[in-house]
């Protein structure tokens, strides 16, 4: 089973840059499927982006779109989350996980999931 350990995350200004980075220990993280996904105070865990085993395919939620960018390095078993021009709203502990079934946008489809990474961006 992949475990996965997310780091990469801080405090950032509006308009600023960050890259997340997932490392994942197991030998099955370059067949998965893997998401991002972010958990703002007091709201549900929503979907981020995804991205394909192979890296053929990128799925990103529209508030995001343009200016995130997942990919994957599997032979140094790596997920990354490059986050430009963010804005306050983009305030959330941020995690990645690997997909198992179901559809990409439910959180419900991912298992294991990593700990999480705190972004803060200032306005």
């Amino acid at each position: 089973q992949v475990q996965l350990v997310e780091s990469g995350g801080g405090l950032v200004q509006a308009g600023g840059s960050l890259r997340l980075s997932c490392a994942a220990s197991g030998r099955t993280f370059s067949n998965s499927g893997m998401g991002w996904f972010r958990q703002a105070p007091g709201k549900e865990r929503e979907f981020v982006a995804y991205i394909e085993w192979n890296g053929d395919r990128t799925v990103y939620a529209d508030s995001v779109k343009g200016r995130f960018t997942v990919s994957r390095d599997n032979a140094q078993n790596t997920l990354y989350l490059q986050m430009n021009s963010l804005k306050s709203e983009d305030t959330a502990v941020y995690y990645c996980a690997a997909i198992r079934g179901g559809i990409i946008y439910y959180t419900s489809s991912y298992h294991p999931w990593g700990q999480g990474t705190q972004v803060t961006v200032s306005s």
